[in-house]
């Protein structure tokens, strides 16, 4: 129960800073298993992406979390798992397991995930370059829809080193979903799948 009167308090707390207005320009919300991929400038991506989808959606989906920023209190440790139900990825490349095994996971359990592919945040006006974890993840589970996704404005909400958000209005378009092409090649699909990104933009 404090769970989820947490989730309504942030959910009522982002959209009256934010607005957190979703544009479904590419496809409809559906309750069918997707991964939904976006750009990545501040923390509050995840919160934005997460509070832009309809409650529906929010219960099949899981956005995917630092562990090394969002475990480094009990109070955000607590938010991400018990209100957001997120999953945990380590940045450290020195980890013995698969930085995907818990999306993997996740993915055979039917769930839902919102990924950040460029895997670190980006500060220009473009993405940055995806790393492989979305081509591996379309080349394993061919059946989950690809959805692009740009988040607007959210970097200027918490300006890097503030630590009272800022009212901006803000908003995530979701396209036109991306599927693997036959015998495409990591890099050909990573550079068509970032383009998608950005070409939401200016939709």
């Amino acid at each position: 129960m404090r769970a989820k009167l947490m989730g309504w308090f942030l959910l009522g707390l982002i959209r009256l800073l934010t607005g957190a207005q979703a544009r479904w320009y590419g496809c409809p919300p559906k309750a069918e298993q997707r991964i939904y991929f976006a750009n990545h400038q501040s923390h509050a991506d995840l919160l934005l992406i997460w509070a832009a989808l309809p409650q529906v959606l929010r219960t099949l989906t899981r956005p995917i979390a630092a562990r090394d920023y969002w475990t480094r209190t009990p109070f955000r440790s607590w938010i991400t798992t018990a209100v957001f139900n997120a999953i945990y990825v380590s940045r450290d490349r020195t980890a013995d397991q698969d930085p995907l095994e818990p999306l993997v996971d996740a993915l055979e359990r039917g769930d839902s995930i919102i990924l950040f592919p460029e895997g670190t945040r980006g500060h220009a006006d473009e993405p940055q370059d995806f790393k492989a974890g979305l081509y591996n993840l379309a080349l394993r589970f061919p059946q989950v829809v690809l959805v692009p996704a740009w988040i607007n404005n959210v970097q200027r909400v918490m300006p890097k080193g503030e630590v009272v958000p800022v009212p901006v209005l803000c908003s995530v378009t979701f396209g036109v979903p991306l599927a693997l092409h036959d015998g495409e090649d990591r890099k050909d699909f990573l550079v068509r799948a970032r383009q998608a990104v950005v070409d939401l933009r200016d939709v």
